[in-house]
């Protein structure tokens, strides 16, 4: 078969789909259509995402090709993405993630358990006050994230609504395989939009240091961020904080619309809560497929895989792996353990895992008890997708 990561099939029915690449391919072969080895195994992409000597995840490279001949806010858009960790090896990866790495420990985030319900409460009561049909996803698994991780930031106020458009811009330059093809406008408006924004708040919890993460970052003993450093950092914790649980939600959410029993069976049992989310993550998490580019010759699944070339961890292919996960096409509360790599691993393990977790965890059990008769307001969109990432579709629910 053609390996193709963007496919109709391999986002409908993953477990089939992936199996049968395995089964013809093995776990690591290269894919002519996307010219690039792909991952295909738990086993391989752990070890991949654990690589850091073979495998660079350094990005920047990319964008800075992208945005020759272009306007010089664009170019700051890409400089604004220097201070973005994902996409930086070390040692630049160790500087940038130290400042931030204690404000997201488990002890850490779940002392942010109270500000969430109200953030979640105050959504529920906006869903409430709506007549017939909404949204689940323009009224809640959007904004809500977006709330949140403005909130912990420190940011207060109608100010938090402007992150969503910006947010969607910026992603339109940093989940595409070919980023000398975006569009620039969106992307330079969104990254002025940032800097500015930023700017003025870093400079006021400068004057004013408060107990936000916005104020600690800036005041961190292992400070020593530059300016745009700081305003790239706080873009992709907003960014990150908003894009990763808003797929969360919005995959989750229309499951449980389609199938009315696994609905019915989650709101009986609190206790299945953490188990679940990792159930969903495992099948409905925002990435796909996480790029690497090889930093130097060597053997990879048994393929010769040669300095320079792409290799693609397919974090889809290896979530549903019938050699970890037993019967992995069907949707299981219960899974434990539940080994799933929808937040990466190793050096790069999403540094808000625990936040995402909790958000989602609180955000569902809350829905779920204040709307009971919670239904599908007609026929839920199909599930939508590409090589990097799930799509954003509307789900649509009647609440009572």
């Amino acid at each position: 078969m053609e390996l193709d990561l963007g496919c109709e099939a391999s986002i409908r029915d993953p477990a089939e789909y992936f199996a049968r690449a395995r089964a013809e391919g093995g776990d690591v072969q290269w894919s002519e259509r996307h010219r690039a080895w792909v991952v295909l195994s738990h086993g391989e992409v752990a070890a991949g995402f654990r690589d850091s000597e073979r495998l660079s995840s350094d990005r920047m490279g990319t964008f800075e090709r992208a945005a020759r001949g272009r306007s010089a806010a664009f170019h700051r858009a890409v400089e604004m993405l220097h201070a973005w960790l994902n996409f930086r090896d070390p040692p630049a990866h160790t500087r940038l993630r130290e400042p931030l790495a204690a404000a997201f420990t488990p002890r850490a985030v779940s002392g942010l358990e109270g500000r969430i319900r109200a953030i979640v409460s105050g959504r529920l009561d906006a869903l409430a006050a709506a007549d017939g049909a909404v949204d689940l996803s323009a009224g809640f698994a959007r904004p809500l994230p977006a709330l949140v991780i403005a909130a912990v930031l420190g940011v207060e106020g109608e100010e938090r609504e402007q992150f969503q458009g910006w947010s969607d811009d910026i992603a339109s330059l940093v989940f595409s395989l070919q980023p000398g093809a975006v569009d620039e406008g969106p992307v330079a408006h969104a990254a002025e939009e940032f800097m500015g924004f930023f700017a003025r708040h870093i400079e006021r919890v400068r004057r004013e240091p408060d107990d936000s993460l916005l104020s600690y970052v800036v005041h961190s003993p292992a400070g020593g961020l530059e300016p745009v450093e700081l305003v790239g950092l706080c873009t992709l914790l907003l960014f990150g904080g908003h894009e990763t649980t808003t797929t969360l939600l919005i995959n989750t959410l229309a499951l449980l619309l389609e199938r009315p029993g696994l609905r019915a069976w989650l709101r009986a049992h609190p206790e299945a809560d953490e188990t679940a989310v990792e159930e969903f993550m495992r099948i409905g998490g925002p990435a796909r497929v996480m790029p690497r580019k090889a930093r130097l010759d060597h053997e990879r699944g048994g393929q010769p895989v040669r300095a320079g070339e792409t290799v693609f961890l397919c974090i889809a292919a290896a979530n549903h792996d019938p050699a970890v996960f037993s019967r992995p096409g069907e949707v299981d509360l219960l899974r434990d353990p539940n080994p799933q790599l929808g937040f990466g691993w190793g050096l790069h393990y999403c540094l808000g895992a625990n936040l995402a977790r909790l958000e989602a965890r609180i955000a569902l059990r809350m829905l779920l008890e204040r709307f009971p008769a919670m239904r599908p307001a007609g026929e839920v969109p199909p599930v939508r997708g590409g090589v990097m990432g799930f799509g954003r579709r509307p789900v649509p629910a009647l609440l009572r």
